[in-house]
């Protein structure tokens, strides 16, 4: 039998800790938290005892649990692979999405099977197991304002009412987004430059821009470096000058946009020299 993979990280800016578990078969007697657990079935089938019933986790199941709800699981078929997040209850006030910010947030149901949002938890997890503080943090409350305002049935067919207009401030964001790409931005440094608060400015800059801030970010950074490999910078001089904290992460940005990692893309535009 292999040994389980675990890892642990911690964002100290953010005050969440994430895990990742591979090829687990521990079974949890029943216990709680003080704090929220999140978590995403990637591998195995397991059994959730909580609030009074059980629950089957499958591979795309979420798991969401408060702080004080006591659970147990156990294995039923394949090893675990899993996905997991601890989220103080000071963490998750200062996160909570739209209405619900200041109070504490509750998630009705432990276990949510939805594809879209399994993807979005993906996406956050893996920025905060690589360390991404910005493009976590985006992610997550992107992820939450999906988990903590569903969509309430029928409202696809319901008349929209009118969105309150932030342009203004959207483009201030854009601005300071444009102008300091290179350096280490922050959400809350955005939000401070655009005087809105972090699930406002989602929504409001995505609503006007089609993309999300730190989607923007790494675009410009991306063209910034394309701009600079195209007059002979070396690929690991264009990543520091643009802001990447590292080559891994600069050559999988720059591949998903320009389709070409950058030294082929250098040997391509400078065949001729």
């Amino acid at each position: 039998m292999e040994t389980p993979e675990k890892q642990i990280v911690c964002d100290r800016k953010l005050q969440i800790e994430g895990c990742l578990f591979r090829g687990l078969t521990q079974p949890f007697p029943t216990h709680f938290h003080g704090h929220y657990v999140l978590g995403l079935v990637e591998n195995g089938v397991r059994t959730l005892s909580c609030r009074g019933r059980e629950w089957t986790l499958r591979p795309g199941c979420l798991m969401l649990l408060n702080p004080g709800d006591s659970h147990a699981c156990s294995q039923r078929e394949g090893a675990l692979d899993y996905r997991g997040v601890n989220i103080p209850i000071e963490a998750m006030l200062a996160l909570s999405p739209g209405p619900a910010a200041g109070t504490l947030p509750v998630f009705p149901t432990p276990v949510v099977e939805n594809a879209p949002l399994a993807e979005q938890f993906r996406t956050f997890h893996r920025h905060l197991m690589a360390g991404g503080s910005f493009a976590a943090e985006e992610a997550l409350l992107l992820f939450l304002s999906g988990v903590l305002e569903p969509v309430p049935a029928g409202a696809e067919s319901a008349p929209a009412g009118p969105k309150p207009s932030h342009r203004k401030e959207t483009e201030a964001a854009r601005t300071f987004l444009e102008e300091h790409f290179a350096e280490g931005i922050t959400l809350d440094q955005l939000c401070r430059c655009a005087g809105l608060s972090k699930s406002t400015l989602l929504r409001s800059f995505t609503r006007e821009t089609g993309i999300t801030p730190y989607r923007y970010l790494e675009t410009l950074r991306v063209n910034a470096a394309k701009a600079l490999l195209e007059q002979g910078v070396p690929p690991l001089e264009a990543a520091l000058r643009t802001g990447f904290s590292d080559q891994s992460h600069f050559t999988n940005s720059f591949t998903s946009r320009i389709g070409l990692p950058p030294g082929m893309y250098c040997a391509g535009i400078h065949a001729d020299d």
